[in-house]
């Protein structure tokens, strides 16, 4: 993988293995760039998949505070270090700092597969985080992992949850979790970009609703329901997601 310095000075990984027009893949909060290595696949012709390991995670390296605005920074570098206008993917977490980033960057059109946010009367349950905190203070990554997603899943079989595999990534979910807890989506978004949402029918109440929600602070966006699809769709339903990508994309 190649790498770039974000602004605060950390090495952030990606790989591009082609010289199509690019689209950046920014991964979700238990995941690396690694999610999308079937999903690449579904890209029409002419396109190349960028995918960037975010910060705290794969091969990229850490800084010494976490913020959401330190991950749009790589985002957004990231972005402009390509010689085109990329496509910018982001999914759940990555959906939220793809967002963010289309807010301050040049790109050609922008793609949210259920950005984690909170909107309306989710935002007044019972805070994730805590729990989540605990369960890492009592040094019991895979009750993070766990925990994270039994609240963020609703669907598949809790047994074959990737849980131990996922648990060397607990110290970042909890921090992203403390993020999307303190997120509030502005009323109105500015984003130049041609903009596709796309929303499983089997998602969390909490996800389809930031959708709706993104939809309605955006002047112009197209959303795309994926029927009996979940909220990892991009690598349970290639077929669903792949379509609906191909279908918002030009030729090339």
């Amino acid at each position: 993988m190649d790498t770039l310095t974000a602004p605060d000075g950390t090495a952030i990984a990606y790989d591009r293995p082609g010289d199509g027009t690019p689209v950046v893949l920014v991964h979700g909060t238990t995941g690396t760039s690694a999610v999308w290595d079937r999903f690449r696949s579904q890209l029409p012709d002419g396109y190349t998949p960028v995918a960037m390991d975010r910060r705290g995670r794969g091969e990229s390296g850490d800084g010494d505070d976490h913020s959401l605005a330190r991950e749009v920074d790589d985002v957004v570098a990231l972005v402009d270090s390509l010689p085109d206008d990329p496509v910018l993917f982001g999914h759940s977490f990555g959906g939220l700092c793809a967002l963010e980033a289309a807010r301050e960057s040049d790109i050609a059109q922008l793609i949210l597969y259920e950005p984690a946010i909170l909107v309306g009367q989710h935002r007044d349950g019972t805070p994730l985080t805590p729990r989540l905190r605990d369960h890492l203070d009592a040094g019991d990554r895979e009750a993070v992992i766990e925990a994270f997603f039994r609240e963020t899943s609703t669907s598949g079989d809790p047994s074959q949850w990737p849980t131990a595999e996922r648990a060397p990534l607990a110290e970042t979910v909890v921090r992203e979790s403390a993020v999307v807890g303190s997120y509030e989506l502005p009323d109105s978004l500015t984003v130049d970009a041609s903009t596709l949402l796309l929303a499983g029918s089997e998602s969390p109440a909490y996800l389809r609703d930031g959708i709706r929600a993104i939809d309605g602070a955006m002047s112009a966006a197209s959303v795309v329901e994926l029927s009996d699809v979940g909220h990892v769709g991009v690598w349970r339903a290639l077929e669903k997601a792949g379509a609906a990508v191909r279908s918002f994309l030009p030729d090339r």
